[in-house]
């Protein structure tokens, strides 16, 4: 801010009845009394200056001082050291919103480098956000994958588990039909028509009956038979 700015500032502020310019630092019994003050508002802090340790010693003495409190990040220095600390980002800001190079007081060299800075920071913020999404993509393709595997493992169960059902009625019956075979030479012999009705025929038959009725119309041949089938 200009020197002028700064009185317009105050003159805008609360409380501020008058504005006396180009006042001096250290404050004379001369100064006060042309300008009839009676009290000289300021910090506590001692504000040491050339041959003295605070300039507001004598005022202080002579009862005339009322001590402020000092507020946080409202003081000129607060501001100026927070002005000094993020200068760059504040070149940055202001040049992004379309001032000039002249207008904020830098060389046209720092100009492009700062513009050439901020295109890479907008590239790198766009690569992290893919880099975000591509996460986010792996990790939704891994849930649909683990799901795809459970799903797969389930039916798997549920098919091994029907087809022992299916066929583990038929293998309770091993061990008979090779007994029934092995004693001696199996002659098949022509089933019998019979005239079933047609509720047998609709209703599905068991796979104990199957093996059942295939026993009964089997002929075991005995020894004594296959010799006299011999001689003839």
């Amino acid at each position: 801010m200009s020197e002028r700015e700064r009185y317009e500032a105050l003159r805008h502020c609360r409380y501020v009845d008058e504005v006396v310019r180009n006042a001096p630092w250290t404050l004379k019994e001369d100064f006060l009394n042309k300008h009839r003050i009676d009290f000289v508002a300021h910090d506590d802090i001692p504000y040491a200056a050339s041959g003295s340790e605070d300039v507001y010693k004598h005022i202080k003495e002579a009862g005339m001082f009322c001590a402020t409190q000092r507020t946080e990040g409202i003081s000129t220095s607060d501001v100026i050291t927070r002005i000094v600390k993020d200068y760059d980002v504040y070149v940055r800001r202001n040049l992004q919103r379309g001032y000039s190079a002249k207008e904020l007081n830098i060389s046209f060299i720092r100009e492009k480098k700062i513009s050439v800075q901020n295109t890479v920071d907008t590239v790198k913020d766009k690569l992290k956000d893919m880099g975000e999404k591509y996460k986010e993509m792996v990790g939704r393709l891994e849930d649909q994958t683990h799901e795809m595997l459970d799903k797969w493992k389930e039916r798997s169960n549920e098919f091994v588990r029907n087809f022992i059902e299916m066929y583990g009625a038929m293998n309770q019956y091993k061990e008979q039909i090779i007994g029934a075979i092995s004693p001696g030479r199996v002659s098949p012999v022509t089933p019998t028509k019979s005239i079933m009705s047609s509720d047998e025929l609709e209703s599905p038959r068991s796979p104990a009956f199957l093996v059942n009725e295939a026993a009964e119309n089997f002929h075991f041949i005995s020894d004594e038979e296959e010799n006299e089938n011999r001689i003839n």
